[in-house]
């Protein structure tokens, strides 16, 4: 589930497709499962990602972004504490 989190990442950063389209391009079947999953492994759920990874990996190349934006393995992502 990590590597689609991973190709779902990449697709989103391209921004052209919309989420329900990433879900299915990575081969998940429920968005449900797959914005549970997103959210827990990444930190935000997949449409705020899509929101903010285009201006954070502005200019970047792609392989730099990918090791950038990995996702967390086997652990989840920290949890933000609102002040």
């Amino acid at each position: 589930m990590t590597r689609r989190i991973e190709r779902a990442m990449a697709l989103l950063r391209r921004g052209d497709m919309n989420v329900t389209e990433v879900c299915f391009e990575v081969g998940c079947s429920s968005l449900g499962t797959f914005s549970t999953r997103f959210t827990e492994l990444v930190g935000v759920p997949p449409s705020v990602y899509r929101e903010r990874a285009a201006a954070a990996t502005a200019g970047m190349p792609p392989c730099v972004a990918q090791r950038v934006t990995r996702p967390v393995r086997n652990r989840e992502a920290p949890v933000a504490v609102a002040p």
